[in-house]
């Protein structure tokens, strides 16, 4: 998921977002216990769309929506 098209997110959208996104890293996570991972770099990428996700809300918390 690009940064862009996170921007656009509401803030509602971005919270369900993130749950959405915590409870996938944390299926990931879970698999990769058991050993039935399929793609390991997977956990790799949700962790830095949680991070986008996070950056994003902290930016309009800071400046608003329109930065």
């Amino acid at each position: 998921m690009k940064a862009s098209e996170i921007r656009k997110m509401s803030a509602s959208e971005l919270d369900a977002k993130l749950v959405e996104l915590k409870d996938e890293l944390f299926k990931l996570r879970f698999q990769q216990a058991i050993n039935q991972l399929d793609n390991p770099m997977r956990i790799s990428a949700v962790k830095k769309d949680i991070a986008r996700v996070l950056t994003v809300r902290r930016d309009v918390e800071l400046h608003g929506k329109d930065a």
